[in-house]
């Protein structure tokens, strides 16, 4: 049975499985790397994926406009955003309280919209595979890397983008002065609070996508939790990565491929518990933290609030 895992076609549809699935981890987890960056710490990154990945989902059950849906996606994720940087930068409230209430805000409001507008399970066609010309035609790697759909290859291209704001800009300078001492850069002119809303918004426009990922991209279906902790996955991630959009993408492909792995044993029909197969990834998650605590430092005003003295 074991043997099964090795053939050639298993084994490339484990690994494309790896980089499709790697999708709404990018997403949220590039997303909460600006927010962290600049001092904010947003745990509610799960419930916002979930308030996305309902409205996506609605709009393309409705209408079949898969554009309309990641919009609608990318506005609530924007708005939910906005709501968590006045609780935590205006309000000054304590982020891991604030966010723990917007992670349960979007679990209950996703399910309460799912039972009134729709009731009950339903499919949709969510985003076709777009192959990408010539590439997808090279043997095995274009099977791999270049038969995904547009939101995918969004998510990779996401890396790069995040990389270069974040260390060639003068944008990123300010999100990182002010994650490491808002105080110096409020003397240098900086807005704490503008650079704080800007990223944090950023954070929720992306968790918002990453939602729409799993249900008009990947999944093509809504239920209730249905990112089932994935947003703190990718928050994990953002500590593995050391809050470098490059090492994220590393962590992000390692936790896809595990729950890719799992998915593929129990297809495969290998002999392990399903129970056992499904836990890997959460396993993998703690170990992550474990690790990172003791390898990287946090930016040094992470969850720290700032209040400008006249």
């Amino acid at each position: 049975m074991l043997a099964d895992l090795f053939t050639g076609s298993v084994l490339i549809g484990l690994l494309a499985s790896g980089i499709r699935l790697a999708t709404p981890y990018l997403y949220a987890a590039i997303g909460e790397t600006f927010g962290q960056r600049s001092g904010v710490l947003n745990l509610g990154v799960d419930g916002i994926m979930l308030m996305g990945a309902f409205s996506a989902f609605y709009v393309v059950f409705k209408t079949g406009d898969l554009v309309g849906g990641v919009l609608l996606a990318m506005l609530v994720g924007l708005l939910m955003g906005l709501a968590m940087a006045f609780i935590s930068v205006t309000l000054n409230a304590e982020q891991g309280i604030s966010g723990i209430g917007v992670y349960l805000f979007g679990l209950g409001m996703s399910d309460l919209l799912f039972q009134k507008l729709i009731n009950n399970v339903q499919t949709v066609s969510g985003f076709p595979v777009a192959p990408i010309p010539f590439l997808s035609e090279i043997p095995v790697i274009g099977q791999i890397f270049f038969t995904h759909n547009v939101l995918v290859y969004g998510a990779y291209l996401l890396v790069p983008i995040a990389w270069f704001v974040l260390n060639k800009t003068t944008l990123g300078l300010k999100i990182k002065a002010v994650g490491e001492n808002p105080e110096a850069a409020d003397t240098l002119g900086v807005s704490v609070a503008k650079i704080r809303y800007l990223t944090v918004s950023i954070g929720g426009l992306l968790s918002g996508v990453a939602g729409a990922s799993l249900s008009i991209a990947l999944l093509n279906v809504f239920q209730f939790n249905l990112t089932n902790g994935l947003g703190f996955i990718a928050i994990a991630l953002v500590y593995f990565g050391g809050w470098r959009p490059t090492w994220v993408l590393m962590g992000s492909l390692i936790f896809s491929f595990v729950n890719a792995l799992q998915i593929w044993v129990q297809v495969v029909g290998i002999p392990i518990p399903s129970d056992i197969a499904v836990m890997t990834p959460y396993i993998l998650t703690i170990v992550v933290l474990v690790i990172s605590a003791q390898r990287v430092r946090p930016p040094s005003a992470l969850t720290k609030s700032f209040e400008r003295l006249e």
